[in-house]
């Protein structure tokens, strides 16, 4: 049997040996560092049922009040001072979610912009005039042109009559 197998039943073969496997408890009889991990953790269990908390001094309850009141006392901290102890000590708050929010925000606007559907810019383009059209356009922008050059085209009656009467 494999070691990291052991290492991972070891406090249950410690605190219930007997729920452990048969072969689990085999290989710890016959594995030295096996065996020996499990003396030490027995060791250690019997030292921890040993000791005992020590008692706080009769000042503690002093002491803290003091530093409480202080504490209250104090102006607050300024904003770079929160965020500091926010992002170093943490909050309930956890800014992963909101920093992929904002990141998926960011995306959909880029995405939307360079894909030309932002604040209504996805307008279908007109149709494209045929020519004969363009030409009829053309031609009523240039009417003042044409005028101009139909009235040179016409004869002037007051030049016209007078060269006929002489003949």
């Amino acid at each position: 049997m494999n070691c990291r197998k052991i290492q991972s039943n070891m406090a249950t073969l410690l605190f219930e040996p007997e729920s452990v496997p048969a072969e689990v408890r085999g290989h710890v009889d016959s594995c030295a560092d096996c065996s020996k991990e499990l003396q030490e953790l027995r060791a250690t269990m019997n030292l921890l049922d040993d000791w005992g908390a020590p008692e706080p001094t009769p000042y503690f309850d002093a002491r803290m009040a003091a530093l409480l009141r202080e504490e209250k006392e104090a102006p607050p901290a300024g904003f770079l001072e929160r965020l500091k102890s926010r992002l170093l000590f943490g909050s309930n708050v956890h800014l992963r979610p909101i920093a992929a929010g904002a990141l998926a925000l960011l995306i959909a606007i880029g995405g939307g912009t360079y894909a030309g559907f932002y604040a209504g810019g996805n307008h279908p383009q007109p149709a494209q005039a045929s020519a004969t059209v363009r030409d009829l356009q053309s031609l009523d922008g240039n009417a003042v042109v044409f005028q101009q050059l139909d009235s040179l085209d016409q004869p002037d009656d007051d030049s016209g009559s007078g060269s006929s009467n002489d003949l």
